[in-house]
C-alpha cells in the first residue's frame, strides 16, 4: 500500500495499467484529464468568481435611474442572461465529455474482443494465456470509461443545480420597481 506513495512506483503502476488497457485507455485518460480540468475551473468559478459576476450585474442595474421602461426591462434581461451564461460556461463541454467516456470504453471493449478473436483464429484453439491480454484490453477500458463518466456526472449535476439557483437569485435581486 505505502509502496504506491513512492512516485516511481506510482508511475510504473500507471504505465502498467495503461499498457494492460491498450491505446483506447490512453484516449480515455486524455479525455478524462481534459474533463477534470474543466471541472476544476468550474469549481474555482463557483467558489469565488460567481459572486463578483453577480455583484457586477447588481451594480449595473443599481446605477440605472430608469427601472420601468421597456428598455430597462431589456437591460435587466441582458444582465441576467450574461450572468447565467458565465455561470453555465463549459457545462455543455463537460456534459459531452461525460457522454464520450463510456463510448470510448465501449470502443475498448470491441477492440479487446477483436484481439481475442484474432488470437483464437491464429492459434486455432482457446489458449487462455494468449486470450488474457485481449480480455484485459476489453474490460479495463470499459471500467475506466464508466468511472470517468460517473465522476463527471456528479459534478455536472451539481453545476446545473448551481446555475438554476443563480438564475433565480439574480432574477430576484434585479428588482423591477
Amino acid at each position: 500500500m505505502f509502496a504506491l506513495l513512492n512516485p516511481a512506483n506510482a508511475f510504473n503502476a500507471i504505465v502498467d495499467f495503461l499498457g494492460a488497457g491498450g491505446n483506447v485507455l490512453f484516449a480515455i485518460m486524455i479525455v478524462t484529464f481534459f474533463m477534470w480540468a474543466l471541472i476544476i475551473e468550474r469549481l474555482m468559478y463557483w467558489s469565488g468568481a460567481h459572486a463578483g459576476v453577480a455583484k457586477q450585474a447588481q451594480r449595473a442595474w443599481g446605477a440605472r435611474n430608469d427601472h420601468k421602461s421597456w428598455y430597462a426591462h431589456a437591460v435587466r434581461d441582458k444582465l441576467i442572461s450574461e450572468t447565467i451564461q458565465e455561470a453555465s460556461r463549459f457545462n455543455n463541454v463537460i456534459r459531452a465529455l461525460v457522454a464520450v467516456t463510456p463510448l470510448l470504453g465501449l470502443l475498448g471493449t470491441v477492440t479487446g474482443m477483436v484481439q481475442v478473436f484474432d488470437v483464437m483464429a491464429v492459434t486455432g484453439s482457446s489458449n487462455a494465456r494468449l486470450m488474457a491480454e485481449g480480455i484485459s484490453r476489453a474490460t479495463i477500458p470499459t471500467m475506466a470509461g464508466l468511472v470517468a463518466s460517473l465522476s463527471g456526472l456528479i459534478f455536472i449535476n451539481a453545476f446545473d443545480n448551481n446555475v438554476a439557483k443563480a438564475s433565480h437569485q439574480i432574477s430576484d435581486e434585479l428588482l423591477i420597481e
